[in-house]
C-alpha cells in the first residue's frame, strides 16, 4: 500500500493529499467514516469520486443514481480536460477560499465546486449533442446546489465560486481561467435576443457577491467588480468598477484579484 500512495503522489499529488487527509479525517472523527470512504477512500482516482459525489447529489425520481454515475464516469474517462479542470479549481478553493483547511473540502462539503464539476459535465454532454440530458443536469444542479449555469456556457480552469447561492450564468457567457465569483452574481443578458447576448469574462477577474454583468459586453482580464455592482458597459483590463451602473473607480490593486481576493476599495479622498 505504501508503495502504491508513493505511485499515486508522484502522478497526482492532489488526489493523493486528498486520501491522506482523509484517513486522517476518518481517525478523527468516526463518525464519519462512512462518508468518508464512501465518498473518496473507496475511489481510485479523483475522477471516480467525483463521479460518485456527483450522481449521488443529483440523483431523483427521474435519473438514477447508476444512470448519473454511468454518464459522469464516461464524460470522465472519454475527456481528460473535466479531471484536469476539477484539480485546478479544487486548488484554487484551497487557495482562495480562508474558510477552506483542506482539499477534501471542497470535494465533500462545498456546493460551489460541486456544482461547477456538474456544470463541466454538463458542458461536455452539450458538446456531444446530448442537449436534453445537458439540459436535465442543469435542471438539478439549480435544484440541489442553488446554482444555474446553462450547459452552452464556456468556463475555463481554476474556477472559485464562494458560497455559491443563486448564481446564473447564461448561454453564451464566457468565463476565462483563474476566475472567482462570491454567492448571487448573474453573469446575463438584457432582454429576449436569441443570439450572442451574455458577458465574457477575463482571466483573473474577481467578481462580488450579488454582481450582475448584463449584456454581450467583455471584462478585461484581472478586474475587479465590486459587490452590488450592475456592469452594462466594457471594461478594460485591470481595473476596478463599482455602483449602479458600474463606472471606473480606480486601478485593479494587485496583479491578481481572484487570487488575492481583495475586494476593499480605499478611496484617495
Amino acid at each position: 500500500m505504501a508503495d502504491a500512495r508513493t505511485k499515486i503522489a508522484e502522478l497526482d499529488p492532489v488526489w493523493s493529499r486528498i486520501l491522506e487527509e482523509a484517513e486522517d479525517a476518518v481517525q478523527a472523527e468516526p463518525l464519519l467514516g462512512g462518508l468518508v470512504h464512501s465518498s473518496i477512500l473507496h475511489h481510485a482516482t479523483l475522477e471516480r469520486a467525483l463521479a460518485y459525489r456527483v450522481s449521488l447529489k443529483l440523483a431523483s425520481g427521474e435519473m438514477s443514481e447508476q444512470i448519473l454515475r454511468e454518464i459522469a464516469d464516461e464524460g470522465y474517462n472519454t475527456d481528460p480536460a473535466l479531471g484536469a479542470a476539477a484539480r485546478a479549481d479544487i486548488v484554487a478553493v484551497y487557495e482562495r477560499d480562508p474558510a477552506c483547511h483542506r482539499l477534501l473540502q471542497p470535494l465533500l462539503y462545498f456546493k460551489g465546486f460541486q456544482a461547477v464539476q456538474a456544470y463541466r459535465l454538463g458542458h461536455w454532454l452539450w458538446e456531444q449533442g446530448r442537449h436534453d440530458l445537458a439540459y436535465f443536469i442543469q435542471m438539478r444542479v439549480s435544484e440541489v446546489y442553488g446554482v444555474d449555469i446553462h450547459p452552452a456556457a464556456r468556463i475555463g480552469r481554476g474556477i472559485m465560486i464562494d458560497h455559491a447561492h443563486s448564481i446564473v450564468v447564461g448561454e453564451t457567457a464566457v468565463v476565462g481561467d483563474n476566475v472567482s465569483m462570491l454567492h448571487s452574481v448573474t453573469l446575463g443578458g438584457t432582454g429576449k435576443e436569441d443570439h450572442d447576448r451574455h458577458p465574457k469574462i477575463g482571466d483573473g477577474v474577481l467578481i462580488g457577491a450579488g454582481a450582475k454583468v448584463l449584456g454581450n459586453i467583455e471584462i478585461g482580464a484581472c478586474t475587479r467588480i465590486a459587490a452590488g455592482s450592475v456592469v452594462l458597459e466594457n471594461v478594460p483590463p485591470k481595473k476596478t468598477v463599482a455602483g449602479v451602473p458600474a463606472r471606473i473607480v480606480g486601478e485593479a490593486g494587485c496583479s491578481q484579484p481572484a487570487t488575492s481576493m481583495d475586494q476593499l476599495f480605499l478611496s484617495k479622498t
